[in-house]
């Protein structure tokens, strides 16, 4: 029996583990045990999403949260390996990019525990951004790297890859699809609106949390000044981030013409796509959910890691000017866009992740 110790954290690897989870629980020749960071540790950012998606209960609660990202990753790390010394797992596997992806690839390699990471290859090629740091290095670590696209896949020849690693041999490039759309695709029938919703016609979802633009006050005005111009004709419903609730309020910034709701459960926020008339964010994973419910996104950031949605136009990237903003939004509200290339698997890449290391 193949034991796979699963290390969660935030609101998008729950989404992602979901459905790996899923496929190993109809699996008789592999075991999981779920470690969870805490780094996303409200109700509304964590408990929601297992009550939601169905994802077995975690085994252990790490409860590390709220700190600078030394202290969060370090404490991670130390605690992350108390675990694996006393699971002795075949393999550990990570998602994505947070700091409870280094940590969980960090404390693997350290104790030779081949890594699995799922959503490797990505690269915004950004390094002030942390999360490309980590994505960067959690690469590095890892024995089986799960890519979503070609071009994740070519990114990691671009870099060398594969290396030879201690722990597992040589390194395996897997092109698998994206998980993302796995759970799209299985949990759209049941997305629900929001409790106490109340706008019946045409709004923009915007979602605003990256530190980029959350840490730095002239960035996280700009965008806000555009979304308060843009209130006066359309609403924007904001599901509000914890850190960009901290930021508007210490910036005394005005929103009193946005809506503001406190964040949603990821069924929620299916329906909201389903329903918006576009997508304004700086998130990573809502520009790939906006593509699967076939709505344009416009991404206050400079670089994505998605680059396949700014080269199909279903996505387009403004930074935070105002003009900027203001202009992509009115071109693309309301405007369809269509996955005519099967740009991320088709939904079937949590089998492939599966069968994989089953091999």
């Amino acid at each position: 029996m193949l034991k796979i110790l699963t290390i969660i954290g935030a609101r998008p690897q729950f989404i992602k583990a979901s459905v790996v989870s899923k496929i190993i629980m109809e699996t008789d020749k592999i075991s999981e045990v779920i470690v969870h960071t805490g780094q996303h540790f409200d109700k509304n950012m964590s408990e929601v999403f297992f009550d939601q998606l169905c994802i077995p209960r975690p085994n252990y609660g790490l409860d590390i949260n709220g700190r600078s990202h030394g202290d969060m990753t370090g404490q991670m790390l130390i605690d992350i390996e108390k675990v694996l010394l006393q699971e002795k797992p075949d393999r550990v596997m990570v998602y994505g990019d947070t700091n409870s992806t280094l940590a969980g690839a960090l404390a693997g390699a350290k104790l030779h525990i081949p890594v699995v990471h799922v959503e490797a290859g990505l690269r915004s090629f950004n390094m002030k951004m942390p999360e490309e740091i980590n994505r960067v290095v959690t690469d590095r670590m890892s024995d089986i790297l799960f890519c979503p696209t070609q071009t994740a896949v070519n990114n990691l020849y671009n870099e060398g890859y594969p290396f030879v690693v201690t722990s597992g041999g040589r390194q395996r490039i897997e092109k698998v699809g994206d998980v993302m759309q796995d759970c799209a695709e299985l949990f759209a029938t049941r997305a629900h609106a929001p409790e106490s919703f109340k706008i019946d016609g045409e709004f923009i979802l915007a979602t605003i949390h990256r530190a980029e633009n959350t840490d730095y006050p002239e960035r996280l005005k700009k965008i806000f000044s555009a979304l308060n111009e843009v209130a006066n004709t359309t609403p924007v419903v904001l599901p509000i981030h914890p850190r960009t609730r901290a930021s508007i309020s210490e910036l005394n910034l005005d929103t009193r013409k946005l809506t503001l709701i406190d964040p949603v459960g990821y069924l929620e926020m299916l329906w909201l796509l389903k329903r918006c008339g576009l997508v304004v964010t700086d998130s990573g994973g809502l520009q790939k959910e906006a593509f699967f419910m076939g709505k344009a996104c416009v991404t206050v950031r400079e670089q994505s890691e998605w680059v396949e949605l700014i080269e199909v136009g279903a996505n387009e990237l403004v930074g935070v000017d105002k003009i900027e903003i203001l202009n992509s939004i009115s071109k693309n509200m309301n405007r369809i866009v269509n996955d005519k290339k099967s740009l991320f698997g088709g939904g079937t890449a949590a089998k492939r992740i599966v069968q994989t290391l089953l091999t």
